[in-house]
Order: C-alpha cells, then structure tokens, then sequence
C-alpha cells in the first residue's frame, strides 16, 4: 500500500505581492498573509493608505511586510513592483490581482466609454501585465508559484447598469482559464474567486438597511461577508498543499450565485 504522502498547508517564508491592498479584501488579505508567516508586498494606488495598513501589521508584532504605491494601469509601474517585491524578500511565489474599482453607466451614457476602457484596463489588462512579469519569479518556486485573480459574481452573471465591471469581471474569468492551461506545465497555478456581497468600500454607500433587505432576499446566509472571509479563501488556494487546484473559479457568496428566487 502506498504510504500517507504528507502535504504543506504552510505559507510561511513564502512572499506575496497583492494589489489593492489599502482597504478591504486586499487590505485583509495582507494582514492575513503576514500573520501566516509568509513576506507580504501590500501595492495599492493610495500609496499613503497602504502604508498605514503595513504599519497596522508591524504594530500587530509582524515585520515581514513593506507597502509601496501602484497604479495597476501603468505597465512600467506593475514591472518595477514585482522588481521592488524581488529586491525586498529574494523571490516572489504568491501573486494576487485584487484591484478594482466600481462606476455605474448606463449604455446610453457618454461616461460609459471612458468607464468601459478604464474598467477593463484597471480589472483585466493589469492582470495579465502583471502575471507575465512576475511569471519568471513564480516559475521558480520549489512548491510551484500561485496566482488568485479577485474576480467577482459579476462574473457569473450581470447586473443592470453595471456594465463595464461585469465585462472586465467575465474577462477575468477566462484569463484565470487560460492562464492556468497556459502555465500549469511551468507547475503555476491560476485560480479565481468570485466574492458577492461583502462589505467594502464599494458598497459603503449603500444603506444598511437596503443591506440587509438584499441579504435576506438574494443570499442563503442572509448577510453580507467580510473580507477577512474572502481573504481566507484566498490563503487556501495559495497552500502548497492546493498543489493540483488549477483554473477553479470559486464563489464566496454565501450561496447567493446557487440560488434561484
């Protein structure tokens, strides 16, 4: 009988670069990364929001984390990350695409043009820019690099007005496919996770009450999450134990994306 073959469900020593980290899902999932042991590089456009939250971590008693301004739409911008990542902890293995931002358009709007080209350039082309070049770093790890693409369930389905993020949320969707056919031989591995309603700074202006009205109409668990939980889905498809988990596209939704009335 072949013996029990012992997998590592350890991130420690390993180092992550993620985008979008100065609030919410990023910001959660730095802390969460960094508390596991692993070397976090938190990048977010809000270059001075970011540092606050790498200094909460260094003041929660860990200090394998540094933070840096990134606008994901600029190409130079997302090369000299992964090089500053590379040059502050020797390696890269762990890459998460999580930046985004949400503007509502209607069609027939003349914003909706300069929406639809920021939206995929933001949530789609900075992905694989971003992939590509940290792609000879993750090709290296001994355990076999991650990827997570933040997609959301924008990318199952659509919802009026929201045109533009669910089309660069779709894309994700089939870059996350395509990516882990094209790089599954290199031994990386590309998944997706497709959050529903969790509470971040995108939805912060809706009001809780229409919250909880839409919680308990649309989602089994009659709430919203939090981006702690989304973050700790992320941390398990970056295990070197999720070593054959390769292209799954993963709602954390409540079970709102199953449900049919």
């Amino acid at each position: 009988m072949t013996p029990y073959k012992h997998l590592d469900r350890s991130i420690a020593g390993k180092t992550l670069l993620v985008t979008g980290a100065a609030s919410g899902m990023g910001r959660a999932t730095a802390h969460l990364f960094a508390r596991e042991g692993a070397n976090v590089m938190a990048t977010d456009m809000n270059g001075e929001g970011v540092q606050v939250v790498a200094e909460e971590i260094r003041a929660a008693g860990f200090e394998n984390v540094q933070a840096m301004a990134l606008d994901v739409s600029d190409h130079d911008a997302l090369k000299a990350s992964v090089e500053a990542t590379v040059k502050a902890f020797g390696g890269l293995d762990i890459l998460i695409n999580n930046a985004g931002f949400a503007r509502l358009a209607h069609p027939s709007e003349d914003a909706y043009e300069d929406i639809w080209h920021a939206s995929v350039n933001v949530m789609l082309t900075a992905h694989q820019r971003l992939i590509r070049a940290a792609l000879p770093h993750l090709m290296k790890t001994e355990t076999g690099g991650r990827i997570v693409n933040i997609a959301s369930t924008e990318g199952l389905g659509a919802t009026p007005g929201n045109g533009p993020y669910v089309a660069a949320k779709h894309g994700v969707i089939g870059l996350t496919r395509a990516m882990a056919v094209d790089l599954g031989r290199d031994g990386v591995t590309c998944n997706a996770i497709c959050p529903g309603p969790i509470e971040t700074g995108i939805n912060a202006s809706i009001p809780d009450d229409h919250k909880v009205i839409y919680a308990k109409r649309r989602v089994p668990l009659r709430r919203y999450g939090i981006p702690e939980e989304v973050a700790n889905i992320t941390l398990s498809l970056c295990l070197p134990a999720a070593s054959y988990l390769n292209g799954a596209i993963i709602p954390v939704d409540g079970g709102m994306s199953i449900k049919n009335a």
